[in-house]
């Protein structure tokens, strides 16, 4: 006959919590089993991310649109190579005034003063002005990342004197550089890609300030340490290891240097620094047809509205590039569609439906977790007593 003593009801606690642990985790592992838990890398996890912000997808779609349509619809002519394009005018060839000039099923946004297509003139307007946005983020993008990792890494007398450079470009305003810089370049040689490439030479300062501060935190991580234990070079250290950890930002700020170039290269050509006819570019129609506001007013809007759906989208993208490399920046404010962006009493009250939509989410959920859940009784594993925990009682009378 078996005995109830200490050490057996403490054996048979253990017994039951073991079967207790062993059946929960058979269960939990059949969940996992059953599920396609597929693990994905950094990448796919961004491009994820990214897919699913809605205003930087649809901002790039349509942002993919404008550049498709002015390259195919009047061709490109660089460097000695010209593909013709789909529409019928050209945006140099004069013809007769139709209508005094109004947009019309022929000519879809209208002739200017010279009977020259406006359409084709927009799409070469763009076509130059992106080539010249480009140019100033992949080249501003690439010196702020090289100078500010070189800066943060080797710092001492190659620190300061990058840092002070920059210093030069932030005291002196950018319209006023890059107006001395345009100048420069229109009188050398009138070409966008020139043009282009010496803005990006003076917009690099922003960019090596964000570089230089991750890689200070960067260098004196272990995997840094250990790279340099193994004898690694300092180019593959940079190059290999802190670069590449810092790609979130670079991307993100290399979008918005583009929107950014936009709107420059819009001032000084609009201030008469930038493209000069017989270019043409964004900034360059505004500027030469202003005084028609009033009297035709398409000769301004098409332009004007160009570079605003350029700067937007291209802004879009930025912003949903930040979210997919860093997703705590988005988790704390409510998402938000181009819709309520536009209409902002849309966003009030899709964002009550939603928190009304949550809270009922969040009881359903809580009443199956307490129907599914499986309580644990535990109790502490007293051990086996032996001989010498048991001490005889000493009367009241005796303690002294």
């Amino acid at each position: 006959m078996t005995q109830n003593t200490p050490e057996n009801k403490s054996n048979k606690t253990i017994e039951a919590s073991t079967d207790q642990r062993v059946s929960i985790s058979a269960i939990e592992d059949a969940k996992l089993a059953s599920k396609d838990t597929k693990s994905l890398s950094q990448g796919q996890l961004v491009f994820r991310r990214f897919v699913r912000h809605k205003p930087a997808m649809i901002s790039a779609f349509v942002l993919a649109l404008i550049i498709v349509v002015s390259i195919t619809s009047i061709g490109i002519s660089a460097f000695g190579i010209t593909i013709p394009g789909w529409w019928r005018f050209d945006y140099i060839e004069q013809g007769d005034i139709v209508d005094g000039g109004a947009p019309s099923s022929t000519h879809w946004f209208g002739q200017d003063a010279l009977g020259v297509d406006y359409f084709a003139l927009v799409m070469r307007g763009t076509q130059v002005s992106l080539i010249i946005a480009v140019l100033v983020g992949v080249v501003s993008t690439a010196l702020g990342t090289l100078l500010g990792a070189i800066s943060g890494y080797f710092r001492g007398f190659i620190d300061g004197l990058i840092m002070r450079i920059a210093d030069i470009f932030f005291v002196v305003p950018l319209l006023l550089i890059a107006a001395i810089v345009g100048r420069i370049a229109g009188s050398a040689v009138n070409s966008p890609w020139f043009l282009g490439l010496l803005l990006g030479t003076v917009s690099w300062a922003g960019l090596s300030r964000l570089v230089r501060s991750q890689v200070l935190s960067l260098r004196e991580r272990e995997f840094i340490d250990a790279a340099r234990a193994m004898g690694a070079s300092t180019n593959r250290i940079v190059m290999k290891h802190l670069i590449p950890n810092t790609i979130g930002t670079i991307l993100v700020n290399a979008t918005l240097a583009i929107a950014a170039a936009v709107l420059l290269e819009t001032s000084l050509s609009y201030l008469g620094y930038g493209v000069r006819p017989p270019q043409s570019s964004l900034g360059l129609l505004i500027s030469t047809y202003q005084n028609s506001f009033t009297t035709r007013p398409w000769l301004f809007w098409w332009p004007g509205l160009m570079i605003l759906t350029i700067a937007l989208t291209i802004n879009f993208i930025g912003d949903g590039l930040r979210d997919a490399f860093d997703p705590r920046q988005g988790a704390g404010r409510r998402k938000r569609s181009l819709w309520s962006f536009i209409f902002p009493g849309s966003a009030n009250r899709r964002g009550a439906w939603e928190a009304e939509t949550a809270t009922a989410g969040a009881t359903d959920k809580e009443t199956v977790d307490e129907v599914s859940a499986v309580p644990i009784a535990q109790e502490p594993d007293q051990g086996t007593p032996t001989v010498d925990d048991i001490k005889p009682e000493t009367p009241e009378g005796d303690k002294k």
